[in-house]
């Protein structure tokens, strides 16, 4: 709360000693003019809010500094534009294989060469990436502390689609649509094994929510094997909302579940516009999103597992609509 420039105390009541008295000539001068506002509570050093303010900021740093193993991703940047840093010959040379995109490279300088730097160095100027040298402190802080062998790259923010881009990317191949949607899927593990079924099975795009998903971070380019740099994926605000849109545009919406109608060998819709959608082993499809689909399949299983990973299951279905496209009669 903000002071009041005259507050108590800034003021001394005048000696009770009688006869002349001395001028101060300004030397009292500071003690007329207050003492400015109050701080606030979290920046006074003997207040508890203090603590807390601190106890915040060493958590919000802990969350910045992940555990510094090799290949670790660093992240900067606004919510949605996320720039990340791959760290480490391997990583580093794993993703460059995997054609990710790269704003640079950077590499210590005096680096020790080997067959990994020699590789990444001769990729790196076929892609005509920015290559630059920089000191062991300056890779230390590019890449907050990770385990980072002299060779660091940093991966621009993924460009997201819309949903109308996947219809036009079908309707410009002359094909019906297949899209595949994820729900509840958090790993980006298993979005780029997707991604890489989505690519083998000729899928024309993964379709994910906004929020509390996985997205196309350094982790799922590397599982696509590449599949990311051919298969697009566009975000929905609003999953259940975004299928209703799909829906609107012919497109039969069919949910992958282990308690589904029907065994996705009897699925239909295979040979006209569909949209997968894949929930998670774990929670399956959230509840708005199975009531906006037009019918729900499963994969018959051995009683002994309880359930798909669901890139696994993806896959599988993926397979079955390529081979249901295939045997369709003009195909």
């Amino acid at each position: 709360m903000a002071g009041n420039s005259k507050r108590a105390g800034a003021v001394r009541k005048a000696g009770s000693k009688k006869g002349a008295q001395v001028g101060t000539g300004g030397h009292s001068r500071k003690a007329l003019q207050g003492k400015g506002p109050t701080p606030k509570a979290e920046d006074r050093t003997y207040h508890p809010a203090h603590e807390r303010k601190l106890a915040a900021e060493r958590r919000a740093a802990a969350a910045g500094r992940r555990p510094g193993g090799r290949g670790a991703g660093r992240t900067s940047g606004g919510a949605g534009r996320t720039t990340e840093v791959v760290t480490g010959r391997n990583a580093v040379l794993e993703a460059l294989r995997a054609e990710m995109p790269a704003e640079g490279i950077y590499l210590a300088t005096h680096l020790d060469a080997d067959d990994r730097t020699q590789e990444i160095l001769e990729i790196a100027h076929a892609r005509s990436l920015p290559m630059f040298e920089a000191s062991r402190l300056d890779l230390d802080k590019i890449t907050e502390g990770a385990v980072h062998q002299g060779v660091a790259m940093k991966v621009p923010p993924y460009d997201y689609k819309d949903a109308d881009d996947l219809l036009d990317a079908a309707a410009e191949a002359g094909e019906p649509p297949l899209i595949v949607a994820l729900d509840n899927i958090t790993d980006p593990r298993n979005l780029g094994a997707v991604l890489r079924s989505a690519g083998a099975f000729g899928a024309h795009g993964v379709l994910v929510p906004e929020r509390r998903a996985a997205g196309v971070t350094a982790s799922a380019w590397k599982v696509s094997a590449g599949a990311a740099a051919r298969v697009p994926v566009a975000r929905a605000t609003n999953l259940a909302r975004e299928l209703a849109e799909l829906k609107k545009s012919g497109c039969f919406v069919v949910g992958l579940d282990a308690g589904g109608d029907m065994p996705v060998g009897e699925l239909a819709y295979a040979t006209d516009p569909l949209v997968l959608v894949v929930g998670s082993e774990g929670k399956g499809l959230s509840r708005l999103v199975r009531e906006a689909c037009d019918a729900v399949v499963s994969i018959p299983i051995a009683a002994t597992t309880e359930s798909l990973n669901a890139a696994v299951a993806a896959g599988i279905t993926l397979y079955e609509v390529a081979k249901q496209r295939a045997e369709a009669p003009g195909a």
